[in-house]
């Protein structure tokens, strides 16, 4: 369950009111929920029972050093696909030896950090990949820890930009060519082999999808298990959120279709840990979205309303260089007052931002609040790929970030003032 409810007409996290917080520290602001994030780790660890399993939040999802802090806390390790992230966890208190680095591009630079720190395990995407690894665990004098990523080719039924598990994404090996593969890797003195990698896609909406993959892929993973002694399978992640009505349903699970029941976490430990707990193996997985996303909110101040032929605009103070999702990907967000009563009065709107660009919209054609300036709205479920993959465009300082524990906030990141924007420039 998510802590964002209204309590005497106004929007709280947890027990903090989010008015408050936005006019202390400006808009827009980036807000998290401790417990909330808490909730979801714990409740994904108790689901998976006695299955030996690891749990690697994806740091991409949000990687601030305070929330990362958090769940190294709980118990959690990382995924992390790049050098930054590694040195992101380190500084939290995290270790590299229950770190696994993934992603098709890794440089010289960061293996050899990755390497150097002590990583758990490389997850290599090609064999020119494999070699690359080797080349470099070689000139260090090491050995590196690898698994390979096997593309098993499902289709998610997600949005294009978030499948990775068919045959035609950038990600992983083809599943043909996964055992001609390893029995090469065996042959290179710089690498140990330590288990087998999957992910099949983002925001998943169905349980259909998992079920298929590993089975799919777990009569390989038996095989290598006899012939390279690997000692982990990672199912990745994917598991999807709620976005739409996501301030009434306080839930952690999600829509799988009109007519389809909501999907618990627990629905979909019921469903896969029967068919992994047979491989006698460690079970990795790699939440990053179901972890946080319903965990953060995005606060905007309405600065205008616009009213054309066509349209009516509500000009906001955020912008797709705060939160990208809907102009990449046109990744919903529900949109509520912060004043409760504000939700009652609705109209037919686009809610837009500042940016130069006709994509810097945050819903099109949407019934909104019928918010007038000086008011605050939130964008729900945004705690996951917001502040990750915000950017200075348009020369924005970047917005605040603050977690919320029970009565207590704290800022976790100052809004960048102007001079930040330029600084190491000359």
């Amino acid at each position: 369950m998510h802590s964002f409810h209204y309590q005497d007409g106004s929007l709280h996290c947890e027990g903090v009111n989010l008015e408050t917080l936005a006019r202390e520290h400006g808009s827009p602001l980036y807000v998290y929920s401790a417990h909330t994030i808490r909730d979801h780790y714990t409740r994904l660890h108790s689901a998976l029972g006695d299955l030996d399993h690891h749990i690697a939040f994806a740091v991409k999802a949000n990687s601030n050093l305070s929330v990362l802090r958090l769940l190294k806390d709980l118990g959690s390790g990382f995924d992390i696909v790049s050098g930054g992230e590694l040195f992101r966890v380190l500084q939290a208190g995290g270790q590299a030896s229950q770190c696994t680095f993934a992603g098709v591009g890794k440089t010289r630079e960061e293996l050899k950090y990755a390497l150097q720190e002590g990583i758990y395990c490389i997850n290599a995407e090609s064999i020119a990949e494999l070699e690359f690894i080797n080349e470099v665990a070689r000139d260090l004098g090491v050995v590196a820890p690898i698994a390979v990523r096997v593309n098993p080719n499902v289709d998610a039924k997600t949005h294009k930009y978030i499948s990775t598990g068919k045959s035609e994404n950038k990600f992983g090996v083809d599943f043909e060519a996964i055992t001609e593969l390893y029995e090469r890797a065996g042959d290179y003195p710089n690498l140990l082999l330590r288990g087998l990698q999957m992910h099949i896609g983002s925001q998943l909406r169905s349980i259909t999808p998992f079920i298929e993959a590993i089975e799919r892929v777990a009569p390989l993973v038996e095989k290598l298990k006899a012939t390279h002694h690997i000692e982990f399978f990672s199912i990745g992640g994917g598991v999807g959120i709620i976005y739409e009505d996501a301030l009434e349903s306080g839930s952690p699970g999600w829509w799988a279709g009109q007519n389809e029941p909501l999907l618990t976490i627990e629905q979909y430990a019921a469903a896969i840990v029967p068919r992994l707990k047979t491989l006698g193996l460690r079970i990795l997985l790699e939440p990053g979205r179901y972890i946080v996303g319903n965990a953060g909110v995005l606060i905007t101040e309405c600065l205008y309303e616009k009213k054309g032929h066509a349209k009516t605009f509500k000009i906001v103070d955020a912008g797709m260089n705060d939160l990208i999702r809907p102009a990449l990907y046109e990744g919903f967000h529900q949109i509520v007052a912060l004043r409760e009563e504000l939700n009652q009065s609705l109209v037919m709107a686009d809610v837009v931002g500042p940016i130069c660009e006709s994509g810097d919209f945050f819903c099109q054609d949407r019934e909104v609040p019928n918010v007038q300036p000086g008011d605050l709205l939130a964008l729900m479920s945004a705690g996951a790929y917001g502040f990750t993959m915000a950017s200075n465009y348009n020369s924005r300082p970047l917005p605040a970030e603050i977690l919320v524990d029970g009565t207590h906030s704290k800022v976790i990141r100052p809004r960048q003032s102007l001079q930040d924007l330029i600084a190491g420039e000359q």
